[in-house]
């Protein structure tokens, strides 16, 4: 274990239902090497259902729920995917919300997959630059973002990935953005999508 995250605190956010088992697992065990505390988050304080692609997976169980969870608790955020995760939580007035206030704060943020999603609702891809599942291009460019096919991109301290072979770079990435902290670039991509 590392002390690269000593007395980091990180917020994963997920769906009651759908999130992608590897893209939860993989890098909360990553950022607890690096000595950070994890927190998981989700809308509803029942169990979390992860999945395997489409066969269900292990359950979770979530440390409390987005809409009673202060952002000012933590030094970043995880957003990790499977089709249905973001599909649910960017519907979820909490959730989104949560997630467009680590932008308004420059809080580093991490999304995999179809993570991205949820940022789009949180209206803080603008003018940015990311990748995602292939599938997510579409939405990202019509909500104003530059899309890439990169294994992880960085952007003022988003850093994006598209798939579960993607974790290695994007676990890495993830460390070194939440060690940096705050990015102002965060901060104007909330400012201007307000």
């Amino acid at each position: 274990m590392s002390d690269q995250l000593l007395g980091k605190r990180i917020a994963f956010l997920v769906a009651n239902e759908g999130v992608e088992e590897v893209e939860l697992t993989s890098p909360r065990d990553a950022l607890r090497e690096a000595g950070a505390e994890i927190d998981l988050l989700a809308p509803e304080a029942g169990e979390i259902q992860a999945f395997n692609h489409l066969d269900k997976g292990d359950t979770f169980t979530p440390d409390r729920v987005v809409g009673e969870a202060d952002p000012d608790d933590y030094d970043g955020l995880v957003l990790p995917g499977g089709v249905a995760n973001p599909d649910q939580l960017r519907t979820d007035t909490d959730a989104v919300q949560f997630v467009r206030s680590f932008f308004e704060e420059g809080k580093p943020v991490g999304a995999i997959c179809h993570g991205p999603w949820t940022l789009i609702n949180a209206d803080v891809v603008d003018g940015r630059t990311l990748t995602s599942w292939p599938s997510l291009q579409a939405d990202l460019r019509n909500a104003g973002a530059e899309w890439v096919d990169e294994e992880v991109h960085i952007d003022q301290g988003l850093v994006t990935s598209r798939r579960p072979d993607d974790l290695p770079a994007f676990n890495a990435k993830i460390v070194e953005e939440f060690a940096e902290g705050v990015h102002e670039g965060q901060r104007q991509s909330a400012s201007a999508g307000a």
